[in-house]
């Protein structure tokens, strides 16, 4: 029986420039429509199976689209929405989003927001709903955002978390150090995974290599072991830097020496498990 190749984090969209005024010029080649039709071609391509597709924008009107595009493609095999967790009618909120199956988590693009947002009182609330509904919570950081990370997850013991992108360490800057030793404290705590994504766009988009970026997959593995890491592509945003291909090729070449059945883990069933897809 053939094992699932999961990607586990990727991004639809609509564009227009008031919508994602964050796609600099740098970035032009993002500057269109992404739609299921445009990802099929890629996974198909690359020996992929499903997707988790994941919000881009903080609305609730994004959640439902993703869902209907979810429930309109069986390759979709959850979607990451957006709640506002913040405020007081969030649980409604749940309750109708939980109704449809392929809601599997939610997340909070933190990394724009102040520091000390995972630690206010009425962020807290909302993510303690989560759980009960079987709810995951992936988490959108920089590295620096690391400590108060910590702080909350602890306050949330019985909530399965997901980290995105590694926690994007500064890769370019070619820095380890502090954010290895946190992302081994982080990972002292069971109830977080974390997604071997993103990691591309934090090194120099035209010239990374493979040995640039090994370290940081290697360190991250060593954190959190194969049984809680996943890979995902991050399309179409990694394409500043690198084709979908490329991308999942360099993956599998920083698991060669991992046992098969932690390859497939971290290539399709921790998403399945993570995400009970």
């Amino acid at each position: 029986m053939l094992v699932p190749v999961i990607d586990a984090h990727h991004h639809f969209w609509r564009y227009s420039a008031a919508e994602y005024g964050w796609i600099s010029d740098a970035m032009a080649v993002l500057r269109r429509d992404f739609l299921p039709g445009d990802l099929e071609q890629e996974i198909r391509a690359a020996g992929v199976d499903g997707v988790v597709s994941v919000q881009a924008r903080q609305s609730v009107a994004e959640t439902e689209w993703l869902l209907s595009l979810a429930e309109a493609s069986p390759f979709i095999r959850g979607v990451v929405g957006w709640v506002p967790l913040a405020e007081p009618g969030v649980g409604a909120i749940l309750d109708r989003l939980a109704r449809r199956p392929k809601l599997k988590a939610v997340r909070h693009v933190v990394q724009d927001e102040p520091d000390g947002f995972l630690l206010r009182d009425d962020v807290n609330r909302g993510v303690s709903l989560l759980a009960a509904r079987g709810i995951v919570y992936d988490i959108l950081i920089y590295e620096r955002q690391l400590p108060e990370t910590i702080a909350f997850v602890d306050r949330h013991p019985g909530q399965a978390f997901v980290l995105d992108h590694l926690a994007k360490p500064r890769i370019r800057d070619g820095a380890l150090s502090p954010w290895r030793e946190r992302m081994r404290e982080l990972a002292r705590r069971p109830n977080v995974r974390c997604k071997l994504s993103g990691a591309v766009t934090e090194a120099d988009w035209s010239g990374w290599t493979p040995a640039e970026i090994r370290p940081y997959l290697d360190a991250a593995l060593e954190a959190f072991g194969p049984a809680r890491m996943m890979w995902g592509s991050d399309w179409p945003v990694c394409l500043v830097a690198t084709g979908y291909g490329r991308w999942r090729r360099t993956a599998e070449e920083a698991l060669a020496g991992l046992t098969p059945s932690e390859r497939e883990g971290i290539l399709g069933l921790n998403a399945i498990s993570a995400y009970r897809l």
